[in-house]
């Protein structure tokens, strides 16, 4: 890191604008998972282009590098707040309608996935892992993104209310991990709320698990809101963590599988 800037010398409390960061984030000296984040300036002002193939393929390109393997990288920081910025474009709103019915997923949703999955990769589960099995907890990529939570959960806390259910339900699970940090537990009852209406009409297996499993740990009482779904993939769960356990293969994380 010592050839590198640190991550902690350009302030972020807010969300940097759109039109800005890309020329004032200094790309060629952080590290992606392919080398320098020199490229990534182009692929990011493509995120909003109004072909929603080019969107398809930014988003792959922009987005991909800073994150792979579920890792987090010195150029993920800087791009998850412009991600976050971009939110709200207009040509987001206006052509990527989820309910278009185009070949293409909505950029507007990959984008919130792609938030909160990043910010699953950095949760508390995550950090005490990394303390727990390296000794020195989260290295400092994960501390930087740890840090932008806030400024990275105003932007998505809008879209809690959006019309579109696709849209609302993967804010609510981007904003799970993200609420995390110590200054925004107060809207653990939000989003509990929130939580519940999408139990309530959401068939996504991936959905439900991440919301079950929130309300879980939030101390509720989630018997009530499980389906038949919902208890047939709590059953495969504990039977695949059981085999693990005795050494037969399967899984030891958490669902979503």
């Amino acid at each position: 890191m010592d050839h590198r800037s640190s991550l902690t010398d350009q302030p972020h409390p807010a969300l940097v604008p759109r039109d800005v960061l890309p020329a004032t984030t200094r790309w060629t000296t952080l590290a992606t998972a392919f080398g320098t984040a020199e490229a990534l300036p182009a692929a990011l002002a493509l995120l909003t282009d109004a072909d929603p193939g080019v969107r398809e393929a930014a988003l792959r390109d922009a987005l991909g590098a800073v994150t792979h393997q579920n890792t987090i990288y010195e150029a993920t920081v800087p791009v998850a707040l412009y991600v976050a910025a971009i939110l709200s474009h207009p040509t987001l709103q206006a052509c990527d309608d989820p309910d278009a019915g185009t070949q293409h997923r909505p950029a507007l949703v990959q984008l919130l996935e792609w938030l909160g999955e990043t910010a699953y990769d950095a949760n508390d589960e995550s950090a005490a892992f990394e303390e727990q099995h390296v000794g020195e907890g989260p290295d400092e990529p994960m501390r930087a993104f740890r840090d932008t939570r806030p400024a990275i959960h105003s932007a998505v806390r809008p879209f809690l209310d959006h019309e579109n259910a696709a849209v609302r339900h993967t804010a609510l699970v981007a904003s799970i991990p993200l609420i995390e940090h110590p200054v925004l537990a107060r809207h653990q009852a939000e989003l509990t709320e929130h939580a519940r209406r999408l139990l309530d009409t959401s068939t996504d297996r991936h959905r439900r698990d991440r919301t079950l499993n929130a309300l879980n740990s939030w101390g509720h009482d989630t018997s009530g809101l499980e389906n038949a779904s919902d208890r047939a993939a709590r059953v495969r769960h504990a039977r695949l963590r059981a085999a693990h356990e005795a050494g037969e293969g399967g899984y030891s994380d958490e669902p979503p599988f």
